[in-house]
């Protein structure tokens, strides 16, 4: 796994198929779960309970990592496929595909990631999916930097998963509401009370990277990122086009935890494709062993690639002084790319 203030991912995803839409475009142009065992839910689980005990968390961490480092060391997606959901899915699958392909025989550069130091935020809530955060150093990354990962769970028959990945400053983890029992609080899909409702943050944040505007704060993910873009697409010889959209579905879902300044930490997945187009005369740049191994057709032209991102941002309050969201952080990998 990488630092997402590198816009890289620990593991590149798998493709998930939609590249057939983006170049149709450009031709005219994610809720977690965490059972409570040891809580009897009643009634269609209509009561709140925490998410899972501490005890249980720390052990979803441990039974994570041992799978994570048995399929980083030998390429084999088997080995965590039943431990990872949603956007970590997504990247992890892709970048072991990847792995395989280019070396059959296993990770000659495998180094066992470590985790340590770890807290964890269990909200209390109703009903599945239901989630925590683990928030953890690791041996990987910048020294002193926070691993922040949920992980969901759908059902008490289930294993828990981890779906979203971030990593952070240990000053950029914020502080969270929690109850004199020390359970934080969820906040809803929905929550109107917040600048930016959880669920609209990816499409919003996806016509923020296309047209701009004042609703995210200025930094990293947000205003260089669109210069960075602007600077790529036009260059001599090669064209840049980009589309970007959400995933608001399923183990994609946006799920986020009340700070104690009254907005949310909130965690979301988007999707996104690059386009590049060679002038004539000219060839798509040669791309790397693991891009060739996500390809399918043959690149002559044009080149597309397929990206799934996760990012995690703070959400004020309504009210709040000032109303822009901060996106923190932002894991994403390729999953998949189409020559023509």
């Amino acid at each position: 796994m990488s630092r997402d203030h590198t816009g890289r991912s620990p593991r590149r995803p798998r493709s998930s198929g939609s590249l057939r839409r983006f170049v149709l475009a450009t031709g005219a142009v994610t809720a977690l779960s965490v059972a409570a065992s040891g809580c009897v839910v009643v009634h269609g689980e209509r009561e709140v309970v925490p998410a899972a005990t501490r005890a249980e968390a720390a052990r979803a961490l441990k039974d994570f990592t041992a799978a994570y480092n048995k399929a980083d060391k030998t390429y084999d997606r088997s080995q965590d496929a039943d431990r990872v959901t949603g956007p970590l899915a997504d990247i992890d699958a892709a970048k072991l595909k990847a792995g395989h392909k280019n070396n059959p025989g296993g990770n000659p550069a495998h180094s066992a990631l470590e985790f340590r130091d770890a807290k964890f935020s269990i909200p209390a809530k109703a009903a599945w999916p239901r989630w925590f955060v683990a928030n953890t150093a690791a041996n990987k990354g910048a020294p002193g930097s926070r691993w922040l990962m949920v992980f969901t769970r759908g059902s008490a028959a289930e294993v828990w998963q981890a779906s979203y990945l971030t990593v952070l400053t240990a000053d950029e983890v914020p502080r969270f509401t929690r109850d004199k029992d020390g359970w934080a609080q969820p906040v809803t899909a929905d929550d109107a009370a917040l600048a930016v409702e959880p669920e609209k943050l990816g499409s919003t944040y996806a016509t923020y990277l296309r047209a701009g505007g004042d609703t995210f704060a200025a930094g990293t993910h947000t205003s260089l990122w669109r210069a960075q873009r602007k600077k790529f697409a036009n260059r001599p010889g090669l064209a840049r086009q980009y589309i970007d959209e959400p995933l608001t579905t399923g183990d994609h879902a946006p799920v986020g935890l009340r700070t104690a300044d009254g907005g949310a930490l909130v965690f979301f997945t988007t999707h996104r494709f690059e386009k590049q187009t060679a002038a004539e005369g000219s060839a798509i740049p040669t791309p790397s062993a693991d891009v060739q191994a996500l390809t399918t057709g043959e690149i002559k032209q044009s080149l597309t690639l397929e990206f799934v991102s996760n990012q995690v941002a703070l959400d004020p309050a309504k009210g709040a002084d000032d109303q822009r969201v901060s996106v923190l952080g932002r894991v994403e990998g390729l999953t998949g790319a189409k020559g023509e």
